[in-house]
């Protein structure tokens, strides 16, 4: 599902999803009489903007035409479209302190085995990553090593040579500077894409193997999926978190079209948490052909998808990851203050995407 800007089709195979992504997705050009790249603007003005759409709420007591607040008892402001039902949209739900904690969470805690990343098929399982980052340490292929024989046993992973990884300080790798035998751990980081949460979704089978090893989603994060999913919920039941996938973008990333559609009851939400670079999100229909609304997303902002909506295709096509535009300065500072430089490094030019499913 992840691509690059240069991955879309040619205009002859676009669909009206195809043209929305073509539409809001990162271009670069050469400024004239400079090698320097510059990032071209992109047309906003037909994108539905939900900070703004709160505050004339507040201010006026109005939406914007197709978009009403919900009426419910909700300790939060929430917006649907009138013609996309089961999609609901919560602005700023999360506090900067409860960002901060989940990003930290998701590049520190997440991505630990048993959960699978998308580094499992080239080095299996990878142990304590950030720290590594955080250390200067360089992945290395090992000679003829057994490295973690007792870890990859009960890791579930796919790269019989695996266990032959190890972090090691930067002075130490061998062969230097060797890329099919060595890696950095900040390079690592950089690369990846993605990590599974409780039960462990299988990518190229696309289900759930409850046969691979995992844990149950964190306590913490349970909660506030529960209390967050509440809105869209049948009446008198309560969300059961049971998976969880957690992307990670940068520059130049994109999310294609695609329907979530491997859990049994779309009655029950997708709740999607938005965390770091601003982004733009496009909800389609139940066809590609038909023409998506967009919008922004901002970290805090949490989008819920149940029934009907369930069946609608949808995507990112667009990070914003420069200065100006991605608007993480704030939530920078936050990890700057407690001296984590890596993560405040990481979350400004990028945005991690924490969505929680039932799957039963």
């Amino acid at each position: 599902m992840y691509g690059s800007s240069a991955e879309l089709p040619s205009d002859s195979d676009r669909t009206a999803f195809r043209k929305a992504e073509k539409k809001y997705k990162l271009y670069k050009t050469t400024a004239p009489k400079s090698r320097k790249k510059q990032i071209q603007t992109v047309d906003l003005s037909e994108v539905y903007d939900f900070r703004s759409v709160l505050q004339t709420f507040e201010q006026e007591s109005r939406t914007p035409p197709g978009i009403f607040k919900l009426r419910s008892d909700f300790h939060l402001p929430v917006f649907c479209f009138e013609d996309r039902p089961g999609f609901y949209f919560i602005p700023g739900a999360l506090s900067i302190e409860e960002q901060s904690h989940w990003i930290g969470e998701s590049l520190t805690s997440f991505p630990q085995p048993p959960n699978r990343t998308n580094h499992n098929a080239i080095y299996g399982s990878i142990h304590d990553l950030f720290i590594a980052v955080q250390s200067g340490k360089v992945l290395t292929r090992a000679q003829n090593t057994v490295v973690d024989a007792q870890h990859d046993l009960h890791s579930g992973q796919d790269n019989l040579d695996a266990c032959k990884w190890t972090f090691s300080e930067e002075s130490e790798s061998i062969p230097k500077r060797d890329s099919c035998n060595s890696i950095v751990a900040s390079t690592l980081l950089r690369k990846l894409r993605w990590s599974t949460l409780g039960l462990q979704f299988d990518w190229s089978k696309r289900n759930y193997d409850v046969s691979l090893p995992h844990n149950k989603i964190p306590d913490a994060l349970c909660r506030l999926a529960k209390k967050l999913a509440a809105p869209a919920m049948p009446v008198g039941e309560e969300f059961q978190p049971e998976a969880a996938i957690v992307n990670y973008f940068g520059s130049g990333d994109m999310l294609g079209g695609h329907l979530d559609d491997m859990e049994a009851d779309w009655s029950k939400p997708i709740v999607s948490i938005s965390l770091g670079c601003k982004a733009i999100f496009l909800l389609g229909g139940k066809s590609r052909e038909e023409t998506p609304v967009a919008m922004l997303l901002r970290s805090g902002d949490i989008v819920l998808m149940a029934g009907q909506a369930r069946e609608c295709f949808h995507g990112v096509p667009r990070i914003f990851t420069d200065e100006e535009n991605a608007e993480v300065s704030i939530l920078a500072s936050q990890f700057s203050c407690k001296d984590d430089r890596c993560l405040a490094e990481y979350i400004r030019t990028s945005r991690i995407n924490i969505n929680i499913r039932q799957v039963n």
